[in-house]
């Protein structure tokens, strides 16, 4: 008799936990704006570094594995956007110091890995046989 998975609530995923991790740095650094870098740069940076961990949570909760997927694609593209655009973009402006660029990048590198290995490991699960196969 096989075992039951064990359903994981979102908030103990760990690459839901390191997005959430990076929307807080994001926000340390949003808080410091002025109104004129909040309304130029800050606003769409912390949108596209927040959309991250959405993405992810809606994703999981969706019951169709290519749904989770598109969703899980969509999140990774907005990690994208939020630091390889914007976070880069406030670095080059002086506006994100080095030490920051350096840690938000070193953890986008990691959630890109947990990304990865959850795409693939929900593909896998699709091509899994079904119990009642």
């Amino acid at each position: 008799m096989e075992a039951k998975k064990k359903f994981i609530p979102v908030h103990e995923l760990e690459v839901y936990r390191l997005a959430r991790k990076l929307s807080s740095m994001a926000w340390n650094i949003y808080e410091r704006l002025s109104f004129q870098q909040r309304k130029v740069w800050g606003d769409q940076m912390l949108e596209s570094i927040d959309s991250v961990g959405a993405n992810i949570a809606e994703g999981y909760a969706r019951f169709h594995y290519l749904e989770k997927i598109r969703f899980y694609y969509i999140s990774r593209a907005s990690l994208s956007e939020g630091v390889d655009h914007w976070i880069d973009l406030g670095f080059e402006r002086c506006i994100v110091s080095d030490q920051e660029f350096e840690s938000i990048n070193r953890l986008k590198t990691d959630i890109q890995v947990k990304f990865n290995n959850m795409i693939k490991a929900t593909y896998s699960a699709k091509n899994q046989p079904k119990a009642d196969d």
